[in-house]
């Protein structure tokens, strides 16, 4: 199993950031990604504007250590959701810790890839269309090398390949490598039956330019860890039927991957409980546990803690993206209003969560807590409704940290966000690409 090298951070740190770039000081002067960590801002000390969205670096780098360690103890490889973040300092970090891939959802986001040098990607989605598909097979050509996966899951879009394949030849020893998606009724994407998936693997394998390099799911749309494990279990039955019909002419592993954020350790049992005459690379695809969150995913591994099989590395998996706004005003008994709204958090998969509260007076060494009470129900666009009780110290001008849920959905609201010490002492930025 070849990994990949470090990505080209040097030109990214290098880019100038527009000065209306959300997250900025009003007065910041021009600067790089690259000279916010010699700024010397602090987000207690009021040098950056609220809201503003961190990332905690020392739970970051725990929770990318904790994921390493628990794939290389469990015969896995990571290929993790880049469009989780689209931040390429954070791919790297990913792929010092040992990432297989970067997974894409978009021909953008391939492109981002490719811009800062991740040489194999796994585009989690069929590519459809003559300008996405000639993409696909124009990207084969990068200098340097550059591998391909993508997936299929009908017959119409394996002939969009085929012909795309003939219009562009991709290099010779570098086909498109295609992964037939496996699916369920009412699910997104993916063939829904076994029949229809061996008939797909069956064309692929005959076609010039194409390779069929395995099979994959996305399993994170089913309700419980027990109707997961039928769609995983899919996967690998359908790799050892194409094993054998002989439909794999690869002398490299051949490629069974699910998604995972949620049911991770289903993946990994469901895949090590089969026994396959040929090297396989069993590829998990998670991308939220690199900040986690502190509702749905938490929860999520609050279950795999409790009811895995398998060894899981010491620690575990903790919130590393918080967004901070200031309260505006408590204009009514039990209602305060920050600012922080629909623009700048998460709402999709649960209402962010109040951790903890600082005033930026001097009165306090460290954010406290904060107290039981406090519950937003509801964002505008750029309000927060806080429910608070009677006696809550909060009052206008004081500084709340939220926890999130579904960190996808923060991190596409914000074109920079910053990297935080312990203190929320400003060490670096990271730009994403969405």
């Amino acid at each position: 199993m070849a990994l990949i090298p470090r990505l080209d951070i040097a030109s990214l740190d290098a880019l100038e950031l527009d000065p209306s770039t959300k997250g900025l000081p009003y007065d910041a002067p021009r600067l790089t990604v690259g000279d916010i960590a010699a700024q010397g801002w602090s987000l207690l000390a009021g040098d950056l504007p609220l809201p503003v969205a961190v990332i905690r670096q020392e739970v970051l780098a725990a929770n990318s250590a904790w994921m390493s360690a628990f794939t290389a103890e469990n015969d896995l490889v990571i290929a993790p959701h880049g469009k989780t973040t689209m931040s390429p300092h954070l791919f790297d970090l990913q792929i010092a810790d040992g990432a297989w891939a970067i997974t894409a959802a978009t021909l953008q986001q391939v492109g981002v890839c490719l811009r800062f040098g991740v040489k194999r990607v796994l585009l989690a989605n069929q590519p459809v269309g003559t300008q996405a598909i000639d993409a696909c097979f124009r990207a084969l050509h990068t200098e340097g090398g550059f591998e391909l996966y993508c997936l299929a899951d009908n017959p119409d879009g394996v002939a969009m390949l085929i012909e795309g394949a003939r219009r562009n030849p991709p290099p010779k020893g570098n086909p498109l490598r295609i992964l037939v998606e496996m699916g369920f009724p009412g699910g997104r994407t993916g063939v829904r039956t076994r029949e229809g998936a061996i008939e797909l693997a069956r064309a692929i394998a005959a076609a010039p330019g194409l390779e069929l390099a395995g099979f994959e799911c996305f399993e994170g749309m089913l309700p419980t860890p027990e109707t997961a494990d039928g769609l995983i279990d899919d996967v690998a039955s359908m790799a050892l039927l194409a094993m054998e019909e002989g439909l794999f002419v690869t002398a490299a592993p051949i490629v069974i991957s699910a998604g995972g954020s949620a049911f991770f350790d289903r993946v990994v049992e469901r895949f090590n409980r089969v026994s396959f005459p040929h090297p396989v690379l069993r590829v998990l695809r998670s991308g939220c546990y690199l900040t986690h969150d502190s509702i749905a995913y938490a929860a999520a591994f609050r279950r795999i803690v409790s009811e895995t099989s398998l060894k899981l590395p010491e620690g575990g998996l903790e919130p590393a993206l918080e967004v901070w706004a200031m309260v505006q005003s408590r204009p009514e008994t039990g209602r305060t209003m920050l600012t922080m709204g629909k623009r700048d958090v998460s709402h999709d998969a649960g209402l962010p969560v109040p951790l903890r509260w600082y005033r930026p007076d001097g009165s306090m060494a460290a954010p406290a807590a904060m107290p039981a009470g406090h519950e937003v129900v509801a964002l505008n666009d750029q309000h927060c409704h806080l429910v608070t009780p009677e006696d809550s110290p909060l009052r206008t001008g004081d500084m709340v940290g939220f926890g999130i849920s579904h960190p996808c959905t923060t991190f596409d609201k914000w074109s920079l966000l910053y990297r935080v010490d312990e203190e929320y002492r400003v060490t670096g930025a990271l730009k994403t690409f969405f």
